[in-house]
């Protein structure tokens, strides 16, 4: 299924595209997405159901936003220098396990939402990720397989990034990944049965209109088995929780000077196998 929530900031309603691209409301059945309707295999089931029995009211696109597709999300834990061919050109040494870091749920926006260039920045950066949705609760998971049952689904996330705050100004790298609006997500949540094999997705990003990224999830350097698995370790991960799985080549940072980082009036745009495409202006904070 792809699952979407759409209308306006704050007031967005659950929505389901069917298999002919029809958008078709689903707050008669359930009262949002969000992590508790991705633990409750009965609802998911009501869903199913209803879209097969083509009981679901069709809803008129035109004009209408489309927002994150999950509510409430817990927290968002993201992956760094998780791509081979990115290690390799910022000139970085493939991490021994996963590099950990986090995004504060109040950056995800909608997947079409503008994004703000911060106020002093002169590195904002993009990064087209996969990002994995949990959906049952996680706690030292012991496999790969074990990892891949406890996701429901997967999106697109950009993980926008200032490179100045995150690596010249000391500390960590959260300062650069928690700039508000830095991480559009969707258009749709789609559940993990229509993606078999998470490390085999195509991802592009194009910035006004010339390719920049073109990359696929085979040059992971941990699979989103293994992070999920990994993670568990040292977090419990809930239903509603988002990993960004890291970024491949192709990001400003890793370009020859002057390197082309993002101002006011850019145009992003990006897209992952079968998981849909963003768009996104850019404008100042």
């Amino acid at each position: 299924m792809k699952l979407l929530r759409v209308g306006t900031a704050g007031l967005e309603r659950p929505a389901l595209l069917d298999a002919e691209g029809t958008l078709r409301d689903l707050s008669g059945i359930v009262p949002d997405i969000d992590g508790a309707l991705l633990a409750d295999d009965a609802a998911l089931g009501r869903i199913r159901s209803a879209a097969e029995a083509g009981e679901l009211p069709a809803l008129d696109a035109a004009g209408l936003r489309v927002g994150p597709p999950l509510a409430r999300i817990g927290k968002v834990v993201c992956i760094g220098l998780n791509y081979h061919d990115h290690a390799r050109e910022t000139g970085a040494e493939p991490p021994a396990e996963p590099v950990i870091f986090f995004k504060a749920a109040d950056t995800v926006v909608g997947p079409n939402d503008t994004v703000l260039v911060p106020r002093g920045s002169v590195k904002t950066d993009w990064e087209v990720e996969l990002a994995v949705v949990i959906g049952r609760t996680a706690r030292y998971l012991e496999s790969g397989e074990e990892a891949l049952a406890h996701v429901a689904g997967y999106a697109v996330a950009h993980d926008v990034s200032e490179r100045e705050f995150q690596i010249e100004r000391g500390g960590t790298w959260d300062k650069g990944k928690n700039c508000e609006t830095f991480n559009p997500l969707g258009p749709w949540l789609v559940t993990a049965d229509e993606v078999p094999d998470p490390q085999n997705l195509s991802l592009k990003l194009w910035v006004n209109g010339e390719l920049k990224q073109d990359g696929t999830t085979a040059e992971q350097i941990f699979p989103v088995a293994e992070v999920v698995r990994y993670v568990s370790q040292f977090m419990t991960l809930y239903p509603g929780d988002v990993i960004n799985t890291g970024t491949p080549a192709g990001v400003a940072l890793g370009q020859p000077e002057p390197k082309p980082f993002l101002r006011a009036g850019d145009v992003v745009e990006l897209e992952i196998e079968g998981l849909g495409r963003q768009r996104q202006e850019f404008k100042d904070a």
